[in-house]
């Protein structure tokens, strides 16, 4: 596991997002893999940055800083691409989609 404040990249398939009134503009988004979940934190200045992205990815994925606080793993985001077209390339290799 990387260590607190390393450098990663993360994607998946966004499950959640929220934008609580309390937290002052941050945006919350879990991302799911085959693996499981991630919690990412967007502040303000970034969202500003990669709004499009933000609202729009289905699949996405994230560069930024580890952070593990009271016991919870967070990245905190640097860097957000939205990389939904993906998604059509993996449906149409996906062994599952080539029967019938």
């Amino acid at each position: 596991m990387p260590h607190e404040g390393a450098r990663v990249c993360v994607a998946g398939l966004v499950v959640l997002r929220q934008r609580p009134g309390t937290a002052k503009g941050v945006i919350f988004v879990t991302l799911e893999d085959e693996f499981g979940t991630c919690n990412v934190i967007i502040w303000q200045k970034t969202y500003q940055q990669f709004r499009r992205a933000v609202i729009a990815s289905r699949l996405m994925r994230v560069t930024g800083r580890l952070q593990r606080q009271a016991g919870i793993t967070h990245i905190i985001a640097e860097k957000i691409e939205d990389i939904s077209p993906m998604l059509d390339e993996i449906v149409l290799h996906h062994p599952a989609a080539q029967q019938g």
